[in-house]
This record gives structure tokens, sequence and C-alpha cells, in this order.
């Protein structure tokens, strides 16, 4: 029997589970768009404003639910947009398919209008990518995109001429969904044991964990708690254990704590477990390692390590916890607790000083007070992250979202629509500044359009405040970082949401009661005052930086720049 080439693509995606695809349609889609029309009780086609949020948007759905996320968009302009929420995805690693458009087959290599050379454009940002040219080979591509794209958590990216679906090809194909298994490792309990006995033997063991750890959050618990470990958590892997928990020492790094850095520096044993971290500066190289990771690649790629297991976090953690012998006590760990203790008081100083406006550390910590147990965070780049790093009490019962590798600017509105879109039972809380807003605030509409009520916070200051500090601790003068008024309250009015101008504490405190289950989307336009998110260290070259800036600011406008307090910097820096 014959079928179009379409249906039997759109055929495959259901059969292996994709129920919704982000995107724009347009003249080299419009083939695969009348494929979607016909299955519209089995895919629902969200159609947003711009592809970059059609694109991030599918890679927040991978990220929230482990699932693959699905987007579209024509070729040329179309294309090139995706990009930002494909490498997204792709630093991340979580599977996103991207179908795109493409001139019709037979006017390819004649430089008509909008032909892109997608394949090259895409090669640095897929694991897989492919050009459709046989309308009969369009089902299976399909299937092995969706499954590569799995497999090695990337991008999949396939172009497809708009006539090519369009062909009647032989119905003979059948999805590799049943056979499809990821490889799972076998365990070696003498690593385990060998990994115990390090653990045993060494007196300042501290454990950095990541995503990875996904599914595995009360095995950790489990873990650190009978082993006597501080814990420190990547920022994407933000209350995978519970923030207050009193073993989590919080993030590393810029973004981190003070007691992350000092406990990373006395530990005599790193554990690192799912976590491909970075910024290798502040890990501590000098001491013994042991890695957990089911990606081989990872293993020892950031520092040597003693003993690597290659092998699922959860499995490997289960096998810690029933061979293990309990330790009842650790000097290290007791010091790790006071330490972040006094960090924690520190920070109550900090969202507890005098100010005008509404300060965000406070901002953030009142939300994250009222938050439902189920909330789901969606956060931007930029003081937005900051300060959801040090003022947002996260918890293992919900669910944190960030671009994190890529950090892009812009990411937290689409992460709200996929995560309202995937748990619409569930409260969803955006917060990004009023730079990334603007990036992407024409897709407020795309949440009014879908019935998505999403609380959506925008920190106004009229400023690049990140840029600002970032600026500063370079020793460089602030410049080209002030941003235009805009009343956000009044464009979520015109999309047809709720908008509320708020410019005190007490005013942001009652509309988060008030909106705290939103029955259509609100955007809260908060007036904040410009705080500075300092670093929980400040290294050297930093206080040097931001000497230079003062020094300089007084040269060239004669005043004293605006610091923060004397206490907050000295507590960060000595």
């Amino acid at each position: 029997m014959a079928v179009r080439a379409s249906d039997e693509m759109i055929n495959v995606l259901t059969k292996w589970g994709v129920d919704n695809i982000y995107g724009l349609p347009g003249d080299s889609v419009d083939t695969t768009i009348d494929a979607l029309y016909r299955v519209q009780d089995k895919i629902t086609f969200t159609h947003v404003l711009h592809e970059e949020v059609a694109a991030l948007s599918a890679a927040a759905h991978a990220k929230l639910t482990g699932k693959l996320g699905v987007c579209l968009s024509i070729g040329g302009p179309g294309a090139i947009h995706l990009l930002n929420g494909l490498y997204d995805a792709k630093m991340d690693h979580v599977p996103v398919l991207a179908i795109v458009g493409q001139v019709q087959s037979k006017l390819l290599n004649t430089d008509f209008f909008q032909e892109v050379d997608t394949h090259v454009l895409f090669d640095d940002v897929a694991v897989y990518n492919k050009i459709i040219m046989d309308p009969q080979s369009l089902p299976r591509i399909m299937d092995e995109a969706i499954r590569t794209a799995i497999s090695k958590k990337g991008v999949a990216v396939l172009t497809i001429p708009d006539d090519i679906p369009d062909h009647m090809i032989k119905d003979n194909f059948t999805p590799n969904v049943d056979n499809f298994e990821m490889k799972n490792y076998k365990i070696d309990d003498n690593q385990i044991k060998k990994a115990l006995e390090m653990i045993q033997n060494h007196s300042n063991p501290i454990v950095l964990a990541g995503v990875g750890i996904k599914d595995a959050k009360s095995e950790m618990k489990a873990f650190i708690e009978k082993y006597k470990l501080p814990i420190i958590l990547t920022m994407p892997a933000k209350g995978l254990v519970d923030d207050d928990h009193p073993y989590n020492l919080g993030q590393l790094g810029k973004l981190g704590t003070k007691p992350a850095f000092e406990m990373m520096q006395k530990a005599d044993l790193v554990i690192m477990v799912g976590t491909d971290y970075p910024y290798t500066t502040y890990l501590n190289k000098k001491v013994d390692a042991i890695q957990i990771d089911v990606n081989a690649d990872r293993l020892g790629k950031r520092r040597h390590v003693n003993i690597a297991i290659q092998a699922d976090a959860k499995e490997t953690l289960t096998r810690f916890n029933e061979l293990g012998v309990a330790v009842e006590s650790r000097p290290y760990l007791d010091e790790a607790v006071k330490r972040i203790g006094q960090w924690r008081m520190w920070m109550k100083d900090v969202y507890s000083k005098k100010h005008q406006g509404v300060l965000p550390s406070l901002m953030f910590h009142n939300i994250s007070k009222s938050a439902p147990s189920d909330t789901i965070w969606s956060i931007d780049v930029g003081t937005s992250t900051a300060f959801g790093a040090r003022f947002l009490t996260a918890k293992s019962s919900q669910m944190y979202t960030i671009s994190a590798w890529l950090g892009t600017m812009g990411c937290a509105l689409p992460g709200a629509i996929a995560a309202k879109k995937d748990f619409p039972d569930r409260p969803v809380y955006a917060i990004a500044g009023d730079g990334a807003t603007a990036m992407v605030m024409q897709d407020f509409a795309t949440a009014v359009r879908y019935n998505l009520p999403i609380l959506y916070i925008v920190l106004n200051n009229k400023l690049l405040a990140f840029i600002e500090y970032e600026q500063q601790s370079a020793g460089q003068q602030n410049y080209g970082i002030s941003l235009p008024e805009i009343d956000f309250a009044k464009v979520a009015e015109a999309c047809g949401g709720i908008g509320e101008r708020i410019t005190t504490d007490q005013e942001f405190s009652d509309a988060i009661k008030k909106y705290r289950h939103p029955e259509k989307p609100v955007l809260l336009d908060v007036a904040v005052t410009d705080e500075a998110p300092l670093p929980g260290k400040i290294m050297m070259d930093e206080a040097h930086g931001y000497a230079k800036f003062g020094f300089d600011h007084i040269l060239d406008k004669g005043t004293m720049p605006k610091l923060p307090p004397m206490k907050e910097i000295l507590r960060s820096f000595l």
C-alpha cells in the first residue's frame, strides 16, 4: 500500500512518543505542517512567535522530562534562528530533533530565495545531520535521527526539501522503538569496594554532583548521610539535594558559596558524580579523586582520577549504600556544616539590609519561601542566575532549569512555556532580567494563546546588571549596559495576560500570594534596586580589577563609585 511520505514520517514521531512540536510554519515546511494538521489528536503543534523560542522550549522539555524535544522551522532565516536553542541543547547534553525545511529539491544549488546550506550550518551543533533526497528513505532516516539524538544526548537535524514529504511511498517501514535500549553498564563491586576503602581512609572527602544524579536523588541523600559527606551541586543540579540540607554547601565558583570554595580546598578526596564541571580552577587537583559517570569520555577529562566508574549514578550509589559501613562522625563534615550555617546567616544579613525599591536578594528569598513544594523554576541568565543560586532555596521535590553551559539570555520564558505544557498541574515560576525579557517578550503571547498560567517575574533596573559587575571585576569602566525603560506589565496586558508593576517589597509579597496559582499568564514587572551579585569568594585577580575600576572611576568622573556594603565585600574576600 502507498502512503504519503509526510504521513509516514509523522507516524514515526508518534511511535517514539512525540506529542508536541514547537515551531513556526512557512513555505518550505508547508507539506510537513499539512501532515501535522491530519494528526492533531496525536501531536500538538505549538506555534511560537520566534524560532529561537521553539528551539529553547524543545531543549527545556528535554531537560525537564529526559525525553526528546522537537522543534520545526522553515529553511534559511528560520533555520538560522534555531541555532541558539539547539546549541543550548547540545551544550547541556539533552536530546532534541530539529525538522528544518528547504527549497524544493529541483531548486537546490540554484541560489534560490532563502536557500541556505543548512547541512553546513548545523554541522557543529548536531550529532546527526542529514538532508533528505529520497522520499522512500524519509521515515527510516527520521527513525535513525531520533535514535541518535536519544542515545548520544544531543541534537539531530533533518533538512527536508518541501516537495519530498509530498511523494507517495511504500508502506514498508517499522520504527525501531521496541528494540531500542540504552546501554546498561555492569557495576564492578570490586571497584565499589576500593572506592569505599578510599572514602573510609580519607578524613576530608567531599562530593561534587551534577545533573547525572537527577534520577538518583534519594540515593545521593542516603549516600552523603551514611558516609558523612559534605556535597557541592553544580548550578544545573541545584535542588537535586535540598538546598537547606545541612550537608549541602551550595554551588562552586563565581555563582557559588564561600564554604563550597573553602571546603573544596581543604578536601583530601573529591568524589565527582554525574558531572563534567568545567571550571577547573575551582577544583582541588592536588588530592585523590573518584569519578562516576555513564559517559566514558568524561572520566578523567577535567582532572586525574584514581578510580573511574562508568555506570549509572542511581545503580552505583545504591551499591555504595548497600556495601559500605556507615561513618559515625567526621570532623571535616562538622566544620562544613558550621561554615554553611554561618554563610546562611550572612545571606540573611544581605537580604535584610536597608534599601530603596525592591531588593533582588530579598525578592528571591521571599518567593522561594512562599512557592509551593512542587514548583518548577525557570531561571534566566545574568543576575537572575546569580541571585537564584544564592537566595532561592530549591527543594528536591521541585524542578530547576537554566541554560547551564551556553548561558543564553532569554531562556526563562521558553523554559516556562515548556514546563507548563509538560506539567500542567504544577506551578511554574520564571524569573528573568529586563535585558533577557526584551529578547523574547513577544512569546508571552504564546503562553496566553495556549492558556499556560505561568508566573513570570522581570527584574527591571534598566540595566545589564551582571555585565556591570563583570566589567568592574575586570577593572573596566561601565559602558554600553543601559537599557530602555519598558513597561513590561503593559506588554503582558497587550498580549492578553495579566501585568502588574511592582515598586516595593510589600507589593511584591502581596503579588506572589495573589498569584500563587494564577489562572492565566501573569507578568510582574519589578522595579529592583541595583544590588551587586558578588562572587561567593572574591579571587585576587577580581580584587585587583575592582580596585582598578574604583581608581579609574575617580580619575574619570571625580567621584567615588557606588560600592556594595564593605561588610559584604570583606566576607567574600577574606
